[in-house]
């Protein structure tokens, strides 16, 4: 394995690192200013570190570990990036302008074992997840690539809702949004992050206490659990009824608003009577709770599975509304791009092996 990248240390961890090899506090807030506010990839660049913290910053870590593989760009300015980490598997990293800002989406594993029968995230297993530093760097390679185009623009929003699982790779989420939250570094509000989970309620529970005022959103994508378990085979261990209690564990300690992600499946799940079986259900936390109804992108391994008539969305929206529920459709972005979630993996991968 490669030299593990020092983007994986929280500022706390990097000033405790230091300091037990005999370096000062002041030495690591400069080293983190020229990670963060400078965004140097050479340790020799850090022109007033001392030397000796340099020669050993060298030692032990790497500051850029993946590179970029392939770049889509989407008329709408959306860009998605394919990087090419240190043992050779590739992950997707996307960009998204808003009226708000710019969002970055991440990656936390390399391939996904939740296992939803409509995603191209989950064709191929995970094979391992991501480290802290890993995480960061999608985070920092975007914001070089905007650092280059000299048009002085700046990541202000992250959703963690690439590939994988997060709540499945929680230490390394955690000090990734610690590392993201420092006012010293990025400075990327909590309010300004979301991270999405398909349903781990000890990790929900455990994400609760910790407090950490970053915002959340629940893929439920079904309204019973016979629906749910056919299109989510993680509802066969965590069904519904456990979900929602943990949901509203979440909002009972927090008293924050949450987002219920719902995927419209053509003919699937996508009818009247489901709108208003998903009203019945999230209307004890329907005064924090936002539906977002997401377009479809086809995938051409999930077949079975199409997208949404306009006239059905709108219908379904409308359904929602009259029974007093939140919601809106998303916004879509890259659709003249491979604009599913590991679809451009899946197909560099294929290339490659038939090649």
């Amino acid at each position: 394995m490669s030299r593990s990248s020092i983007y994986g240390l929280t500022l706390d961890q990097l000033t405790e690192w230091l300091a037990e090899r005999g370096h000062k506090k002041s030495r690591a807030l400069l080293v983190w200013d020229w990670l963060y506010r400078k965004r140097v990839t050479d340790f020799s660049a850090m022109h007033d570190v001392n030397g000796e913290c340099i020669q050993l910053l060298s030692e032990h870590f790497g500051i850029l570990t993946m590179e970029e593989h392939l770049k889509q760009q989407s008329s709408d300015g959306t860009i998605k990036f394919l990087f090419r980490l240190y043992d050779g598997n590739l992950i997707e990293t996307v960009l998204m302008r808003h009226k708000f800002g710019l969002s970055v989406c991440v990656t936390t594993q390399v391939g996904c074992n939740i296992g939803c029968s409509f995603c191209a995230s989950g064709l191929l297993a995970k094979s391992r997840d991501l480290s802290a530093g890993e995480i960061v760097e999608q985070i920092m390679k975007v914001q070089l690539h905007l650092d280059q185009a000299g048009q002085s623009e700046k990541v202000s929003h992250i959703v963690v809702m690439g590939i994988g699982e997060p709540f499945d790779n929680f230490t390394n989420l955690i000090n990734f949004i610690e590392i993201m939250k420092e006012r010293k570094g990025l400075a990327i509000g909590p309010r300004h992050i979301t991270v999405s989970t398909s349903g781990l309620v000890d990790k929900i529970v455990e994400f609760t206490d910790l407090q950490t005022q970053v915002n959340l959103a629940v893929s439920l994508h079904a309204p019973n659990n016979e629906l749910r378990t056919r299109i989510m085979k993680i509802n066969r261990a965590i069904p519904i009824e456990k979900l929602m209690n943990a949901i509203k564990y979440y909002i009972e300690n927090t008293k924050r608003r949450i987002t219920i992600e719902y995927i419209l499946l053509k003919d699937v799940n996508d009818q009247k009577e489901h709108a208003i079986e998903l009203a019945d259900l999230i209307r004890d936390i329907a005064a924090y709770a936002n539906v977002n109804l997401i377009p479809y992108n086809p995938v051409d391994e999930h077949s079975q599975y199409q997208r949404s008539e306009r006239d059905t969305v709108s219908a379904f929206y409308d359904t929602l509304k009259k029974q007093g529920i939140s919601c809106g459709v998303r916004l879509e972005h890259g659709t003249d791009i491979d604009a599913a979630c590991g679809q451009l993996r899946s197909k560099q991968i294929k290339a490659e092996i038939s090649s």
